[in-house]
């Protein structure tokens, strides 16, 4: 999925919050123009091969996103099987805008303990 501008998914109000993005540093996630996008929106809260953080590709650690939540989100966007881009975006942006910040501590708590 393409983001094309900070306005894309909602970004505005969720940065407000300073939040950090991670990715995982795979050559395909990390062209010039999207990391650029990513350190313009981000600053130093980038986890990636190229961010202030660095996260190398194909890491085995593991994380809350890896053991967790892309199952769940693939789970629930592919369950009434979209036929097509426009439902799957639409499933896409319905499961990710569910998911519930209570629901994500829950995860990291099970994670660390």
């Amino acid at each position: 999925m393409v983001i094309s501008s900070k306005s894309d998914y909602g970004w505005d109000s969720m940065l407000k919050k300073e939040p950090w993005f991670q990715q995982d540093g795979a050559t395909c996630h990390t062209a010039r123009a999207t990391i650029d996008l990513l350190k313009d929106t981000f600053g130093d809260r980038l986890i990636s091969r190229f961010g202030t953080v660095n996260w190398p590709p194909r890491s085995c650690d593991l994380t809350p996103l890896d053991y967790f939540l892309w199952d769940y989100v693939k789970s629930l966007v592919y369950a009434d099987k979209p036929q097509t881009l426009d439902h799957l975006e639409d499933n896409i942006r319905r499961v990710i805008a569910d998911i519930r910040p209570q629901m994500l501590e829950k995860v990291i708590e099970n994670w660390t303990s």
